[in-house]
């Protein structure tokens, strides 16, 4: 499953800066940087699929894999929503508009927009902010409208102030072409949309599996839920992708701190089939 990268040097980063930095959640422990190469003709080497990451490098502080959550079409810089947990992206939460980083990749594969996904039904399940790969992978599906099916959108968030890219949902709401299913876990003030946890929407939905694929991203726990209503509905396991982003740390399989039985999430992932992780030790 994994796709060769077009750098000859995966332990080189790209010198870049940071042009904008938009706060998502209401606590401020989301936030999305955009940014940009230091060097224009960067971006003739940069190609990256839905789905990868790429490591973000703060002097002194080291470095942190993170989700790419730009579609490939957004040529103006790269987006990256951080969640602040550790050091380094407490670091990177600690910077302003024109600080200098270093961005390691692209890395990893990315979901089969060109390949298995492509005449299918897709449906996109995410919590959390884990929607930011599942964002460059929509934005891609939109973008090439007519080589897909159906298209639908399950995602959740503890809270309104916790949920991504509000102004982008509101644009998507008002397109005839998506089905989105946007919910919260409890009731909040001011609150019109669905309320409940993420499997529970799925129930709800209750997708076809009928010619479609289904993209899942977030929290162990939520997909751990997510799959028997999933199941319930006559899905099969080669046709749900899941993107494990945890425990990866140098994004080349160096360090073996993301490894599983034969496979390293960061190297052979972070996208697989459940039918292929069936095979492996259950560590994700």
């Amino acid at each position: 499953m994994k796709k060769d990268n077009i750098l000859d040097n995966n332990y080189l980063p790209f010198a870049a800066r940071i042009e904008d930095i938009v706060i998502e959640s209401e606590d401020g422990s989301l936030k999305t940087f955009k940014i940009v190469f230091e060097d224009e003709a960067d971006w003739e080497k940069w190609r990256h699929e839905p789905g990868q990451f790429a490591m973000l490098s703060v002097a002194g502080k080291g470095e942190a894999p993170i989700g790419i959550a730009s579609s490939p079409y957004e040529r103006d810089g790269l987006l990256f929503t951080v969640n602040r947990a550790g050091v380094v992206t407490t670091a990177l939460h600690e910077m302003a508009v024109g600080a200098r980083l270093g961005v390691r990749g692209p890395l990893g594969n990315g979901f089969p927009v060109d390949g298995d996904l492509k005449g299918k039904n897709i449906v996109i399940i995410a919590g959390g902010f884990a929607f930011t790969t599942l964002r460059a992978t929509l934005l891609y599906l939109l973008e090439n409208r007519g080589d897909f099916g159906d298209i639908t959108v399950i995602y959740g968030a503890r809270t309104p102030g916790m949920l991504l890219y509000r102004n982008e949902f509101l644009d998507w709401e008002k397109r005839d072409d998506i089905n989105l299913y946007v919910t919260i876990d409890r009731e909040a003030e001011g609150w019109h949309g669905l309320v409940g946890f993420v499997p529970q929407i799925v129930s709800q939905v209750n997708p076809s599996p009928e010619g479609a694929r289904a993209l899942i991203c977030g929290p162990p726990i939520m997909i751990k839920f997510t799959m028997p209503p999933l199941e319930k509905a006559g899905w099969q396991d080669n046709q749900v992708y899941l993107s494990l982003e945890n425990r990866m740390k140098c994004g080349i399989g160096i360090c073996g701190h993301c490894s599983s039985g034969p496979i390293y999430v960061c190297k052979d992932g972070p996208v697989f089939t459940r039918a292929f992780l069936n095979t492996i030790p259950q560590e994700y």
